[in-house]
């Protein structure tokens, strides 16, 4: 199992390594933006704790991590 932190607010759930993104952001009440559902439109991006900006649409849980803290955002076009 893997602790999923979602910031800024801090939510946390747990998730197995290589379930959807969007299932564990669903799971824990929080709903991240989605457009084309392919992540061509980026509309669903966020960032993991490095910085690394990836498509929660297309995205799993990484394995071999304690914990993955995702940093949410929202972009002002959408």
């Amino acid at each position: 199992m893997v602790k999923v932190e979602f910031l800024p607010d801090g939510i946390t759930v747990e998730a197995e390594a290589g379930e959807p993104m969007l299932a564990v952001a669903a799971r824990a009440g929080i709903t991240i933006p989605t457009g084309c559902l392919m992540g061509t439109c980026h509309a669903c991006e966020v960032e993991l704790a490095d910085g690394t900006p990836i498509c929660a649409c297309i995205s799993a849980i990484p394995a071999g991590q304690p914990v993955v803290k995702i940093n949410l955002y929202t972009d002002p076009l959408w």
